[in-house]
């Protein structure tokens, strides 16, 4: 079983890493290759293609600029640990034990604009790039052209290893760097609702954080088999069996 999602554009590399573990991007060559792009990119230019502030655009293009391996403690910081979204505030993992890091790492993969495909520990440094983000890379017109083969061809590795289930917890951006008619498992996408207004409906911010949550669960109950997530009971969540089709599975919330 693997579990995919998707990165933050907040970013935490103030606080102190709660771990000493890190790897390093299996995707770094290309990485570099992407950072090499954005390099030459001025603030008007990431005003135009990522539709930023002005005051965003000069940060990230500060970034790009000091943006530069070899990473390691001293100037990166793990990817799970530096992502600071609502996804990663549901899955908390500065709270995880050096055991329940390595349940994640071996478990879980980030989907990212510039890293390609990234395990929990991985070093990365400041960046922001979207997947969607229209940038040219090489004879490659977009991200997902650049990515698409890659990230399929390590996911299907992973997938080999660990079991055919993937459980889709990315955002429909970032998924769409998967080419799923190429992958060889049970594809699972979790779908979170809260009651609202007397019906249940997708409410952008829980569900993202529903997404972190089930990591968590994931990852602190030990789970292997992926029928067991269907016991997701994380701040009033519960499976709901009505209301699941297929593989869309369905987790309802009453408020």
């Amino acid at each position: 079983m693997v579990i995919v999602i998707s990165p933050a554009k907040s970013l935490d590399f103030d606080s102190k890493a709660t771990t000493k573990q890190y790897t390093q991007p299996a995707f770094l060559k290309e990485a570099i290759k992407i950072n090499a792009r954005l390099k030459k990119l001025k603030p008007s230019d990431l005003i135009r293609i990522q539709e930023i502030s002005v005051k965003l655009a000069h940060l990230n293009a500060e970034r790009n600029l000091k943006w530069e391996p070899p990473f390691s403690p001293e100037n990166a910081k793990q990817a799970v640990l530096a992502f600071n979204g609502d996804v990663y505030d549901g899955m908390n993992a500065s709270a995880f034990s050096e055991r329940e890091l390595a349940t994640a790492q071996e478990k879980i993969r980030i989907l990212s604009g510039l890293y390609g495909l990234l395990r929990p520990l991985d070093l990365i440094q400041p960046y922001r790039l979207e997947m969607g983000t229209k940038i040219s890379i090489g004879s490659y017109p977009d991200l997902y052209h650049f990515w698409r083969g890659k990230i399929t061809k390590a996911i299907q590795q992973e997938l080999k290893d660990s079991g055919p289930v993937l459980i889709n917890l990315a955002s429909q951006e970032y998924y769409k760097a998967i080419d799923e008619s190429k992958v060889k498992a049970e594809i699972i996408t979790p779908v979170f609702q809260d009651q609202k207004d007397g019906q249940y409906r997708i409410i952008s911010f829980f569900a993202k954080k529903a997404r972190g949550l089930m990591c968590r669960f994931m990852v602190t109950n030990k789970i292997t088999d992926h029928h067991d997530l269907k016991a997701f009971d994380l701040e009033g969540y519960h499976f709901n069996d009505h209301l699941t089709k297929g593989n869309n599975w369905v987790f309802t919330r009453e408020r």
